[in-house]
């Protein structure tokens, strides 16, 4: 990489304009004298019409994929008529390119010569890069530094001008509303404005046109873009159908909105749901959505990663903990008025970073019963180890992980502790486990062991 260094910060540029290449830097620079989003003015919010999303639909039919909404394996352990609307499918991975798509055909001469640009940390930069590309518009995209390595380059390869900046995505917004002043660039807010609110909407179109007299839809939140525009798709469409928004109990700020009847700042923590992770959801998004959101429910981490691991394994999909979260609201028995209902669930993206993936199957194998640690203390004489493992092999119980620990027990010095990780078929198996080992060792602890 070529480098250049600023009294404010450390800028690296991998190459030059001059070379007809995308440019990537990194900055720290101050922030100040930041410009209003026209678009997105939280005290005149913009109430999106139907007409809006029956033109995006037509704008937009040659651009993006229209996504199979197929029945699914789950349906009968479910104990309902479910069905995927698998928006995953899209090219760049989620249904953010319907409105990435829409909003740059619906750019004037004048602002598609001028550029994009746009703060985001994965799949709004992924489908503006990529659209921007196909439609032959410079974008330039501020991600913050926690931003996936995978994503970025991506982007990157997509011709878009990349900049790294700030710790959160708030940091990176007002650094990219600093570019708009200085360089006259259009902000395209990936869940707020109008047009891309229009755009996630067709999703709800394509839904009511797949799935007949479906009695509920359950949506993923986060900034409320895409379930404010299906939901105003879909109840005019089919106006008794059920609109249920699920979000990561780590950042619940839409349901913290709709209680304030307005965008309130709710923190955020690190979540395998990391792209509902907004803390302040939108003016526009929440204006059209209240009217017509019927529930919203919040799901932890543990029915998440369970969500990710059912689908790879029952649907051969693999979606991120934000395009599974609709999935574990039901995973999680939150929502059983939907009991044999005919319920379409958006699976709504599918970037995850493979060592992400790996986590979240390994804690979905917790939460589901067949991943299980323990401590059970041992005679440290030969034999010892060799009858628990024993009983192990005679439950069937395969081990991951054991491990031996002699220094910290207090009692007796010719005793260990066993530490071990194992795999079981599931639940009643682990109980199964869990009992054998209280009846035949005194010291035994099962579960959260190295929390």
């Amino acid at each position: 990489m070529d480098e250049c260094t600023s009294a404010s910060g450390i800028m690296f540029e991998d190459s030059q304009y001059n070379d007809g290449k995308p440019v990537m830097t990194i900055s720290d620079q101050e922030d100040e004298d930041i410009p209003m989003d026209p678009w997105c003015d939280p005290d005149n919010p913009k109430i999106v019409k139907f007409q809006d999303v029956s033109a995006a639909a037509y704008k937009i039919r040659n651009g993006v994929v229209r996504t199979p909404c197929s029945r699914s394996n789950m349906s009968e352990f479910l104990n309902m008529e479910l069905y995927f609307k698998k928006d995953f499918l899209q090219y760049t991975g989620s249904f953010k390119e319907r409105g990435a798509c829409y909003t740059l055909m619906m750019l004037s001469k004048e602002d598609r010569a001028n550029g994009v640009i746009a703060a985001s940390a994965g799949n709004h930069a992924l489908a503006l890069c990529y659209h921007g590309k196909q439609l032959g518009i410079t974008v330039t995209v501020v991600m913050p530094t926690h931003a996936p390595l995978m994503k970025v380059n991506s982007c990157k390869n997509y011709g878009a001008n990349i900049i790294i900046h700030g710790a959160d995505i708030g940091v990176a917004r007002i650094y990219a509303m600093k570019l708009v002043k200085e360089k006259g660039y259009v902000y395209i807010n990936g869940y707020d404005h109008p047009h891309i609110i229009a755009g996630q909407g067709t999703m709800g179109l394509e839904i009511c046109e797949q799935v007949t007299d479906a009695d509920a839809v359950i949506i993923p939140v986060g900034g409320a873009g895409l379930i404010s525009g299906c939901a105003l798709a879909m109840k005019n469409l089919s106006p008794n159908i059920q609109v249920i928004g699920a979000e990561a109990e780590r950042c619940a700020s839409f349901s913290e909105a709709m209680k304030a009847g307005k965008p309130v700042y709710t923190p955020s923590v690190s979540s395998l749901a990391d792209g509902l992770a907004v803390p302040t959801v939108g003016g526009n998004a929440l204006a059209t959505a209240l009217p017509l959101v019927d529930k919203v429910v919040t799901v932890s981490e543990r029915y998440i990663a369970l969500a990710i691991l059912r689908l790879i394994e029952l649907e051969k999909a693999v979606v991120e903990g934000a395009g599974a979260t609709a999935l574990a609201a039901v995973l999680a028995g939150l929502l059983p008025e939907l009991n044999g209902k005919k319920v379409v669930i958006a699976l709504c993206g599918g970037n995850i970073d493979s060592s992400v993936l790996g986590r979240c199957i390994e804690r979905g194998l917790t939460a589901d019963g067949r991943l299980c640690q323990f401590s059970v203390r041992v005679s440290d004489r030969p034999g010892g180890i060799a009858d628990l493992t024993h009983k192990l092999a005679g439950l069937q119980v395969s081990i991951k992980d054991i491990f031996h620990e002699r220094a910290w027990v207090q009692s007796d010095i010719y005793s260990v502790q066993i530490k071990c990780i194992v795999e079981t078929r599931d639940a009643d198996h682990a109980k199964e486990l869990e009992q054998m080992l209280k009846d035949n060792y005194t010291h035994t602890q099962f579960g959260a062991l190295f929390i």
